[in-house]
């Protein structure tokens, strides 16, 4: 396996769990939450705060993900309780996690070189140190993947689904919409801030910026998922969605190592991301899909 493919893959596993907490916010909720583009750094931030304090990098994901869900209810308590649009919402609270994740870390950029990471797990000597981070990653992908299956399976799974396309189904069953809308937002971007965390420990840095995009790259993974696999019975949209994360940054991948300078990385995203609108735009023309594939 290729240096180039493993890479790609790590990539995949780290920003297809972020693509999981745009699908919730997304597809289920239909809430154009940009919260995420500060929650991703907000993540990688607690994580390089933490490690670099000594704590466990385990605890410092968890914490991280902690964070990230606190910064979903804020969104959710600012577009229900005090009624600010949505996508308000979400630029407001992305706009203010700037601050804090410049205040958690001191600094815009912070290295972790020397310190201990998650991915410590497997030692040097062991076989499978050379794939430690691909190991690691794929375990934590599919943990999170079977965990949000679950969940979706519940009582309340199944209100978090019902909320975004029938909302007075909720109300019928004597349930708060608001409410559910809330949580997803808390795990949507709960599994962002996780991403970011991973993200940190595995560059190995924290970078103020790293959430620049956050929202467009998985809006394109989870179309691709939901579009290009929803033929596909055997699968669940969960593993749809890694899955188009994981071509999408084959795409970006090949597409600079065809000669494209690194400053065109936004052009090739921007491009792909009307390429993947443009093919879910044409499959979706014959009849409607169901997500459940």
């Amino acid at each position: 396996m290729s240096g180039i493919l493993i890479g790609i893959l790590e990539q995949g596993f780290i920003y297809g769990i972020m693509a999981l907490g745009i699908y919730i916010s997304y597809k289920i909720l239909d809430f154009p939450d940009l919260t995420v583009d500060g929650t991703f750094p907000l993540g990688a931030a607690i994580s390089a705060a933490l490690v670099t304090l000594g704590v466990n990098p385990w605890l410092c994901l968890i914490a991280a993900t902690a964070a990230g869900v606190i910064a979903g209810c804020i969104t959710g308590f600012l577009h229900i309780k005090l009624r600010i649009k949505d996508l308000l919402s979400g630029i407001l609270v992305m706009t203010g996690l700037y601050s804090i994740n410049y205040r958690i870390v001191g600094s815009p950029n912070e290295f972790l070189m020397g310190l201990p990471t998650i991915f410590d797990i497997i030692p040097e000597g062991n076989p499978l140190h050379a794939y430690r981070y691909l190991i690691i990653l794929l375990i934590i992908a599919i943990a999170v993947k079977i965990l949000l299956d679950l969940y979706l399976k519940t009582k309340s799974g199944f209100l978090l689904k019902s909320v975004g396309d029938n909302e007075g189904l909720v109300v019928t069953l004597a349930q708060n919409p608001g409410k559910i809308k809330v949580i997803g937002l808390a795990i949507a971007n709960g599994l962002v801030g996780l991403s970011g965390a991973l993200y940190c420990q595995r560059t190995m840095q924290f970078d103020i910026s790293s959430g620049t995009g956050t929202m467009v790259m998985g809006l394109a993974a989870v179309i691709i998922g939901t579009t290009v696999f929803k033929k596909l019975r055997f699968l669940k949209v969960t593993t749809g969605v890694i899955l188009g994360m994981v071509i999408y940054k084959a795409c970006i991948t090949i597409a600079i190592s065809s000669g494209l300078q690194s400053s065109d990385t936004k052009l090739v995203v921007t491009l792909l991301f009307l390429l993947t609108l443009l093919l879910n735009n044409v499959l979706s023309k014959p009849k409607g899909g169901s997500e459940n594939a």
